[in-house]
């Protein structure tokens, strides 16, 4: 199966920060129910030299590796590909300390590196998005909220008073970098389908308009896998009086940045994509790309390893630009096209069923994110079609007898997609 990301919602619980910095003021707290123990894989894992007899480190990595394999063909609910099967090609790597330190385009002091690879990857998506070569600089991050602290940091130092505007549907990174970085937050209300509410977007920088604007757009919603508009935010920014010196304009296209084309010839300062999610690389990373003319502000020389420095990291990962080239390579940009289309033809196909057995449902356009109810119980490891003939059959259980009512979404995702008793028969599903 590829990747499918399915959230379940009943009454959505709250992805939001805790405090709302508005100018430097905290606005409002949030209470956030902390969660539950850890999930445990029914492994014996016992502190490092502590093994004898069966419990042998490679005993105990071989339950490991079993449990895994078993668990695997259930895994729905978090979005990454699973589809990656580089392993056998790529393990005798794992022999090698592969260290890229500093910037990807200058000399390594060892030679223990993969920055022809890293440089690699980079000019793959530069062309994808008809970047010139001497007009990007980018490298290979941990993953998207790297990405996001980077190109956010970007913005931070291009326009030391401006203030950050995200959505409240925006990844938890984005808040997380408001707070590291000091900078004031405009929180920006959504539309039920996850999307920016660009009146709201508007009227806020209006209110601010003596200041600029460091704006995060979303191309792919952690909850509902929704897209901003960059050219309705551009207009409004427009329309505002701002004018391009005085806006910062970061995508965190963590999970949709394959599948939705969107930043070709426009006044984009960074992007952040994933690695691990729709590439299904098995060790997180990412990839963040942002203009040339905007490092100078961030990069240092640094004696300690000979080499300019404009990362967060510094040491970075040898291996992950290597498992990103190596798919790449594999897959091709029609090979990539056909993992679009597959995934996106599942979550129509899940999406569909769900919405023939009247159960409250969205899937946003061009999004593999579907948005379903919460079952009444969470015991769910199904692969796709047990989890639809799983959940049908439980749900008529839970309320049959009319004690338990069917959850409204509706302020979640939609009047016109909740079945509840409220909404069913309302709304025509085409």
């Amino acid at each position: 199966m590829m990747m499918l990301c399915t959230k379940m919602m009943s009454k959505i619980v709250s992805s939001l920060p805790s405090e709302n910095i508005v100018n430097g003021n905290i606005k409002k707290v949030v209470k956030v129910t902390p969660p539950g123990p850890r999930k445990k894989l029914q492994l014996a894992v016992i502190e490092p030299g502590l093994g004898s007899g069966v419990s042998t480190p490679n005993y105990i990595l071989d339950n490991y590796l079993k449990t895994l394999t078993q668990r695997v063909k259930y895994h729905l609910g978090f979005p990454e590909n699973i589809c990656y099967d580089h392993h056998v090609a790529l393990a005798p790597l794992l022999q090698f300390h592969l260290n890229n330190c500093g910037d990807p385009f200058t000399e390594n002091p060892v030679d223990f590196h993969s920055k022809d690879f890293e440089v690699a990857v980079l000019d793959w998506f530069a062309k994808l998005w008809e970047i010139e070569k001497d007009e990007y600089w980018g490298y290979v991050t941990h993953g998207g909220t790297e990405g996001n602290l980077h190109g956010i940091w970007i913005g931070r130092e291009l326009l030391p008073n401006g203030i950050l505007y995200t959505s409240k549907d925006s990844h938890y990174s984005v808040f997380k970098a408001a707070k590291l970085y000091r900078i004031d937050l405009e929180m920006i209300n959504t539309s039920t389908n996850g999307e920016m509410d660009y009146s709201d977007l508007r009227a806020k920088l209006l209110h601010n308009k003596d200041k600029p604007a460091i704006i995060n757009i979303n191309i792919g919603t952690t909850f509902k896998g929704a897209v901003d508009d960059i050219d309705v935010i551009l207009q409004i920014l427009e329309d505002c009086g701002y004018s391009h010196d005085k806006f910062y304009i970061h995508c965190d296209a963590a999970l949709n940045g394959l599948i939705v084309p969107f930043i070709k010839n426009k006044p984009i300062g960074s992007v952040t994509i994933s690695g691990h999610k729709f590439l299904g690389c098995p060790i997180p990373c990412g990839v963040q790309i942002t203009r040339k003319s905007h490092i100078a502000y961030l990069s240092r020389n640094v004696e300690y390893i000979a080499s300019m420095d404009a990362t967060i990291s510094g040491s970075r990962n040898g291996l992950t630009p290597i498992l990103l080239w190596y798919s790449l390579s594999s897959k091709g940009q029609i090979g990539i096209q056909q993992d679009v289309k597959r995934c996106l033809n599942n979550a129509r196909y899940l999406k569909d069923h769900l919405q023939q057995a009247n159960i409250s449902v969205m899937l946003n356009e061009l999004s593999t994110i579907v948005v379903l109810e919460r079952p009444h119980d969470h015991e769910f490891t199904q692969t796709l079609d047990d989890f639809f003939i799983d959940l049908v059959q439980k749900r008529k259980m839970w309320y049959q007898d009319g004690s338990v009512k069917s959850p409204c979404v509706a302020d979640d995702i939609g009047a016109q997609n909740c079945a509840c008793a409220l909404h069913n028969g309302q709304y025509i599903f085409l």
